[in-house]
């Protein structure tokens, strides 16, 4: 069964929502933090890392997800009628749209990886998790950066779906004039004796 507009829509709104949700959770388990304990020779190892890595992790592959299926959603032969990429690109709106939708889902992958995998977050606070001195708070990553991605992450999957929308207004128009009839808008006079003669198209 060949897949519609607002299946398309559906999925990639609902992966937008669910990337928003896991990358909200992963910030609010920071709340939760960590305790740390004392071990020999005053070294200190945080125990019970948050689990918010899973979610960040999570979050990042809807994120994924969702922008693949808008991409091809944009794409997709509808009613088996495909149109031309080029055809496509040259409505300015569509193209600015298309590209911002892409740019952010760049941004909030980003953001969201940026957070759990360099230095200072989530993942390496889980791994490096023994210190010297016998003062050590344990720290998490900051709250904000995650909820931050969160948030680009759900705007990304609006933009496709408006990237999404004008390209059935561009669709539209491209099979609006291969349907044209050659003399759909041509002016024609009856003069001379009731002959008609073609002036041009209006």
């Amino acid at each position: 069964m060949a897949a519609t507009v607002k299946q398309m829509a559906a999925i990639v709104s609902m992966l937008g929502v669910v990337s928003f949700i896991l990358g909200i959770v992963a910030g609010r388990k920071n709340l939760v933090g960590r305790t740390p304990i004392l071990l020999y020779d005053g070294i200190v190892t945080c125990m019970c890392p948050p689990v918010s890595v899973v979610f960040a992790y999570l979050s990042v592959a809807f994120l994924i997800a969702f922008t693949k299926f808008g991409y091809i959603s944009v794409f997709y032969p509808y009613k088996g009628k495909s149109v031309p990429h080029s055809e496509m690109f040259k409505h300015s709106t569509f193209t600015t749209f298309f590209h911002i939708a892409f740019f952010s889902s760049g941004v909030a992958s980003y953001v969201l990886l940026r957070s759990t995998l360099i230095t200072g977050g989530e993942l390496a606070h889980l791994t490096i998790n023994i210190h010297n001195g016998p003062i050590y708070e344990c720290p998490t990553a900051k709250i904000d950066i995650l909820e931050v991605g969160a948030v680009l992450s759900l705007l990304s999957s609006m933009l496709w779906l408006v990237a999404l929308m004008l390209a059935g207004n561009a669709r539209e128009e491209f099979f609006g004039k291969a349907t044209l009839k050659p003399y759909d808008n041509a002016v024609v006079v009856n003069c001379c004796n009731g002959k008609l003669f073609l002036l041009g198209l209006a």
